[in-house]
């Protein structure tokens, strides 16, 4: 063999080793790397029912989960927006496409809402498989973030026997199983646990505090840097809005249907 075609063939030999190396990386998915962290005062639109209005110019929405296609995340995205996905956590909804597979067990009393009942979160061996698909779907659909809802069931009448510390242990299931999937996740109302659950969460959702004054127990969240998504119902702008800026909330106003209309701060 002449020492030109030795060359050649060792050229054609490290070619191919290179490109079938093991070390070589896979292409980047979506949600690889470090995971979104809303901070404090950022804008955002939180819309779960009627025909969803894309073009409020805020950073941050928040919309259903199931309701919503890849293609319409993908469009928010294009739009410079980052999404959080909408599912309820704690709470069974009868018109949910998965709503036959959760056994009639785990399913308790009415939460308020006409369709929604309370669900057993002591049942993590039941409950768990059915929220890790929910949460698929919202990666699957390229959304950035979670709002798990009803994550309080211990405080209300749920029709178990759930402690605090059945709350805790599931809320952190909820936030474990979402940051496995490379997605942010909020904790949605559950003040009493704010100093427990601060570091497992990456933002707080909040409705009423200022109705209820309830407002500074949110501080862990937002001294941690991470944002405060807060909205109210039944009081006007002028009665909120300083207390929130002050703090550094996200705050708006917006009717109880969350509609597509909103008033911020």
């Amino acid at each position: 063999m002449t020492r030109r075609v030795l060359l050649f063939a060792v050229a054609l030999l490290l070619l191919a080793t290179a490109c079938t190396s093991p070390s070589d990386p896979e292409p980047p998915t979506p949600h690889e790397g470090r995971r979104w962290q809303p901070k404090p005062g950022q804008p955002w639109q939180w819309q779960l029912s009627g025909r969803l209005d894309p073009t409020v110019d805020v950073p941050v929405y928040d919309i259903d989960g199931f309701d919503h296609t890849g293609a319409t995340v993908a469009d928010l995205h294009r739009r410079g927006r980052k999404v959080i996905c909408y599912l309820s956590t704690g709470a069974w909804e009868d018109w949910r496409p998965d709503a036959a597979r959760f056994p009639k067990e785990v399913v308790g009393r009415g939460n308020g809402w006409k369709g929604e009942r309370w669900l057993d979160i002591r049942r993590t061996d039941v409950l768990e498989p059915l929220m890790a698909a929910r949460l698929d779907m919202c990666r699957e659909k390229g959304f950035d973030a979670v709002e798990p809802d009803n994550m309080d069931g211990y405080a209300n009448d749920t029709g178990f026997p759930l402690t605090a510390a059945d709350q805790l242990r599931y809320n952190r299931l909820i936030a474990r199983l979402a940051h496995e999937r490379g997605l942010a996740v909020g904790l949605k109302n559950d003040l009493d646990q704010i100093g427990d659950l601060v570091q497992d969460f990456d933002f707080a959702v909040n409705e009423q505090c200022a109705q209820f004054r309830e407002c500074e127990r949110l501080r862990p969240f937002l001294t941690a840097g991470k944002a405060v998504f807060h909205v109210e119902y039944e009081l006007p702008t002028r009665a909120f809005c300083p207390q929130a800026v002050r703090l550094g909330m996200s705050s708006i106003l917006k009717r109880y249907e969350l509609g597509a209309w909103r008033d911020p701060c």
